[in-house]
């Protein structure tokens, strides 16, 4: 098996990374009222990681490009331990490419990549999950022919051991009852946004040391990006970091301790969540000049 359904290799899933930096029309969902006070974020357990602490994951200078095609110019970009950090900006701007570098499924053609001090440019992605970085990319990464169990299970045992199934199995269905309740059924025949937890289950369980997520609102109905970010929430206040690429950035900006917005592969601004939304609206938002 090489694979999950639709997923045979890092980039078969995803977006062509060539398509032109353009505005979604539908653009990402901005809160009506203040996003946080001027204490920081609103959402509990969210108390900023100490900027003395060595950065658990940089990419330092970083330029990418896919052939011809360059995606990033000059990125740097650093998450503390227990920090949350949303990367924003609209459809084409590089997000992708900066979670696929972040992540060692694409080679920085300048600059480096670090993780809690050493330098992985270069290295392949099993290194950088060894290291505790996981990926949750855009999409849904399950086996559609195997049971929700089955997928889980195939996972948590490779690894924790088949001793560590068990109690996998008891946090995920924790995480998303609606998990437990079809963990018979075909991963394949559930809808849109349970593939979207069931890919996401097996990534929150492990409590990495820095998660990267790709547009994990992306089509999901309300109720489900909310449990969603619940989870990841809960991941934050365990010690895990986050490095959040989304386009609804209502939740990000309540998730995070600091934003970055990044137009045409280069980070624009950089400053506090409470600080963002003003800047959000003119980068995202503003109509071009005629």
């Amino acid at each position: 098996m090489t694979g999950p359904e639709g997923s045979e290799g890092p980039d078969a899933a995803l977006p062509d990374p060539d398509r032109p930096a353009v505005p979604d029309t539908g653009g990402p969902a901005i809160p009506e009222g203040p996003v946080a006070d001027a204490d920081g974020p609103t959402m509990p357990g969210a108390a900023a990681a100490d900027p003395d602490s060595p950065a658990i994951l940089e990419l330092r200078n970083v330029s990418a490009a896919y052939g011809p095609f360059r995606a990033l110019f000059g990125v740097t970009i650093s998450v503390g331990p227990g920090e949350a950090v949303a990367l924003l900006g609209a459809n084409g701007a590089g997000k992708t490419t900066v979670a696929r570098v972040a992540t060692g499924l694409v080679a920085p053609t300048s600059g480096s990549v670090v993780v809690e001090g050493e330098d992985f440019t270069g290295a392949g992605a099993f290194k950088f999950a060894r290291a505790g970085v996981a990926h949750a990319p855009e999409g849904r990464s399950v086996f559609a022919t195997l049971t929700v169990e089955e997928n889980l299970s195939l996972s948590f045992r490779q690894s924790r051991g088949r001793d560590g199934v068990g109690s996998g199995l008891e946090q995920a269905f924790g995480m998303f009852p609606v998990l437990g309740e079809r963990r018979r059924q075909l991963a394949g025949t559930l809808s849109g946004g349970e593939q979207r937890m069931l890919s996401m289950a097996r990534v929150l369980v492990e409590s990495p040391a820095v998660l990267v997520a790709d547009e994990l609102s992306l089509g999901l109905a309300p109720k489900i990006v909310d449990a969603v970010y619940e989870s990841l929430t809960k991941l934050r206040e365990n010690g895990s970091a986050l490095l959040i690429v989304e386009q609804h950035v209502g939740h990000a900006l309540d998730l995070c301790h600091r934003v970055l917005l990044l137009h045409h592969g280069a980070v624009t601004w950089e400053g506090p969540s409470h600080d963002a939304a003003d800047r959000v609206l003119a980068e995202l938002f503003e109509p071009a000049a005629p």
